[in-house]
């Protein structure tokens, strides 16, 4: 009796050594953490109200299955790294500017094209689109999560500017892209530089200004060394969110569509960054002591012209090399139509075609 009962007992402790494996694989299977890379600031607007609500929001939609670490104000490297970083698996989600590398993702820049988008959970609507139907081919090497165009940006300057004749032989910080054509063609000099260094680059007098979106005048608190805001809009940049082509493999079946549903969109998932945060980010910015001036419509007008010949000449350098940009850019319009927003560095006659 007694070497049956040992033989029971025994066969009981094998079995559950034998299958505490297959439980620890099953638990790990069914887990994740994820590295979050961005280059905003800690203390950010977006890192306040859009990652780190959307790392909580996955982690609350898993039951605790995500959990998370999240690198700001660039812990893991500069800005224009951010694209590496996650594709060399250094983080294995992040927060990239596609426009800071310049020629990496040419066709891309048409998100960054001067619009009149106030939200992000909008811009990111209209890039997912483009990028599904054009632009997937030049991310080859990574997941994308979602791509957008961010929000239209200004010309912040340390001087009052009333006509375009004021701005020209400024010195005017540029995020890259469409935005260095816009300020070349204003007869001011573009300077590209981090954004970690504007603010001490205008108290010096070394730059005059800057073309930014409202966000991050108040992350870097520019608003203490710009003295207006010239509201004519100059579009913005190319970004958005990826993950690491292995860290998305090994992701459990499970936890992938929990992943695509809340960062498809964080914008409109947080609430942070929409049309309605953008109103309450102008009002701060006016608060803090910072002039914003509607320029007049007939400068606008001349501002726009001399954008929409920006357009006509970077489709003609690009289908020159065989990419399709004005299917591009008519595809952006398209989209950008249905969301009730005006591409200002549209060529007018291309509307009447």
């Amino acid at each position: 009796m007694k070497k049956q009962m040992y033989f029971v007992m025994g066969f009981l402790v094998l079995s559950a050594a034998l299958l505490l494996p297959s439980i620890a694989m099953a638990q790990s299977e069914s887990t994740m953490h994820i590295k979050f890379s961005t280059w905003h600031p800690a203390m950010s607007r977006e890192v306040k109200t859009v990652w780190i609500p959307m790392l909580e929001e996955l982690k609350k939609r898993s039951d605790g299955r995500i959990t998370y670490t999240i690198y700001a104000g660039g812990e893991l490297g500069k800005g224009p790294e951010h694209y590496d970083i996650v594709a060399n698996g250094v983080s294995d989600m992040g927060y990239f500017t596609a426009t800071w590398t310049p020629g990496r993702f040419p066709l891309s820049d048409v998100l960054s094209l001067a619009s009149s988008i106030e939200g992000k959970d909008v811009s990111a609507d209209i890039g997912n689109v483009l990028y599904e139907k054009q632009l997937k081919k030049e991310f080859p090497d990574i997941k994308m999560i979602e791509l957008n165009g961010c929000i239209q940006s200004f010309l912040w300057t340390t001087k009052p500017i009333r006509t375009l004749d004021d701005i020209k032989g400024l010195r005017i910080r540029s995020p890259g892209g469409h935005q260095t054509n816009y300020i070349k063609a204003l007869g001011a000099e573009p300077v590209f530089m981090p954004l970690d260094e504007v603010y001490p680059s205008m108290q010096n007098d070394k730059i005059d200004g800057l073309v930014t979106c409202p966000p991050l005048v108040l992350s870097y608190k520019l608003f203490e060394v710009v003295k207006q805001g010239t509201l004519a809009t100059f579009g913005c940049v190319t970004e958005g969110v990826v993950m690491n082509q292995k860290s998305w493999d090994n992701t459990p079946d499970k936890l992938k569509p929990i992943i695509m549903d809340v960062c498809s969109n964080p914008f409109r998932t947080t609430g942070g960054l929409t049309n309605e945060d953008y109103k309450t980010m102008m009002k701060e910015i006016a608060e803090k002591g910072v002039h914003l001036y509607e320029m007049p419509e007939d400068q606008q007008a001349r501002l726009f012209k001399l954008f929409q010949e920006e357009t006509k000449k970077w489709v003609a350098q690009l289908e020159a090399k065989g990419l399709p940009a004005k299917e591009s850019v008519m595809l952006y319009k398209e989209e950008s139509q249905k969301h009730g927003v005006f591409i200002s560095a549209f060529p007018e006659e291309w509307r009447k075609k």
